[in-house]
């Protein structure tokens, strides 16, 4: 993967934000052991890339139904200990937000998964023609038992897609000219990142849950979660050293703060 930043040659045409609600945490779910008197609101993001091979859906958001449902609710968050409930407003809509651009859901065909974590998963049910990409390890173990993967993945979200659905990818990967996968396991088994050159010379850094905020990158703070500390670690300093590149800039998915200074849809960056 390079990291040439002078070239101008990129498939990506925009780059949109997408706001899909937040969550109401202690911090010590976003820093590891530091902040547990702290609750946080943290937005819960998506993007959307317009690119010459077509539309691509980084992560999808979460299931709002099973929030505005009470019975739902109960057994998809207050029983696994979301509490409270995320908050969902009809404008956080990943379907609402993509019609403010006219994009309808059959349009892409192409999403990335980060990784699968219910809040990055919970939209997908929207695009049953897509191909998702996804670290291998990341797959392999989201569909190990539910006991196993822990209240944090909602294998309904994901389980009724066919195998070829999944694109699985072993690290780093060119998806397209400007367009590149980044793997920071650490997270969750298959961690991955998303480095995008957009036409003006700007590199976005789409970190994922990496570090959900600017403190963890800052300060090389762990996330709350975390499978593997020391490959945690390094991939925080990994996006570091990206981002220190010219004209690169972290979008980290959950801060409250960067959040409010992001063109959201449908503003955009090109």
């Amino acid at each position: 993967m390079s990291n040439n930043t002078e070239s101008a040659i990129t498939s990506i045409r925009r780059l949109y934000v997408l706001l899909c609600g937040f969550e109401i945490i202690p911090k010590t779910i976003s820093t590891k052991n530091l902040g547990g008197n702290i609750i946080m609101s943290e937005p819960i993001s998506a993007y959307l890339l317009d690119t010459t091979a077509g539309w691509i859906l980084v992560d999808s958001g979460i299931d709002e139904t099973r929030i505005d449902d009470p019975d739902l609710a109960k057994t998809y968050f207050l029983d696994r200990g979301w509490k409270p409930l995320p908050v969902v407003l009809p404008t956080h809509r990943l379907t609402y937000q993509l019609s403010l651009i006219d994009v309808e859901p059959q349009m892409i065909k192409s999403i990335i998964l980060t990784h699968t974590h219910a809040d990055h998963t919970g939209n997908l049910k929207h695009f049953p023609d897509a191909k998702i990409y996804i670290q291998r390890q990341e797959y392999a173990y989201a569909f190990q038992s539910r006991e196993t993967i822990g209240s944090a993945w909602f294998r309904d979200d994901y389980d009724n897609r066919p195998e070829t659905d999944w694109y699985l990818v072993d690290g780093d990967m060119n998806i397209l000219p400007g367009l590149d996968l980044i793997s920071t396991r650490g997270h969750t088994p298959g961690h991955q990142s998303v480095r995008v050159r957009l036409p003006s010379g700007m590199i976005a850094i789409l970190t994922g849950d990496a570090g959900d905020l600017l403190e963890n990158y800052e300060k090389e703070i762990l996330p709350g979660e975390t499978v593997d500390d020391e490959a945690a670690l390094e991939s925080i300093r990994r996006l570091n050293q990206l981002a220190s590149l010219p004209n690169s800039h972290l979008f980290i998915g959950h801060d409250p703060i960067l959040i409010r200074k992001l063109k959201i849809v449908p503003d955009y960056y090109d």
